[in-house]
């Protein structure tokens, strides 16, 4: 795992977001499903989602949405990235799942929050919702996915 010094340098437009062991990550943007979506024989069809209106947010109990990073993220290759939900939300029943960031990935991070409490939650754009940690990778090639994004 790595600390602030290195963080900041492999990651400067985050240096203010920079933590003792990973980089906060602020709430830009939320969505709810509104299509079916599938993943049959590895093939994807992601849902049609709809944005919700903020800049704050009201998550309903018992139920998934999408939230998008404030900026776009460069993973170095040879660096992988966890993705873990900031301790505020678990403790108030609101789950934030992720996937790993893969060496070289490129583009906008989309999580999901569920709320798993019986009231409403709400959140506000630019609030910190998770917190990403970075690991070195040996040996490894780089991300080159479906959700590769083009740099410019």
């Amino acid at each position: 795992m790595l600390g602030e010094k290195e963080l900041i340098k492999l990651f400067p437009n985050f240096k203010e977001l920079v933590q003792p062991s990973g980089i906060d990550l602020p709430l830009d943007k939320v969505y709810v499903q509104k299509g079916v979506g599938s993943l049959i024989d590895n093939e994807k069809k992601l849902p049609e989602i709809e944005e919700l209106e903020g800049p704050i947010f009201t998550l309903k109990p018992h139920t998934a949405y999408l939230a998008s990073i404030d900026r776009k993220i460069k993973i170095p290759k040879g660096y992988s990235m966890l993705y873990l939900p900031r301790s505020t939300l678990l403790r108030s029943f609101v789950s934030v799942q992720t996937a790993v960031g893969d060496p070289g990935f490129f583009g906008t991070l989309m999580f999901m929050i569920y709320n798993h409490g019986d009231f409403e939650f709400k959140i506000k754009k630019g609030d910190r919702i998770a917190q990403g940690v970075v690991f070195e990778v040996e040996g490894s090639g780089e991300y080159n996915g479906s959700y590769q994004e083009e740099e410019k």
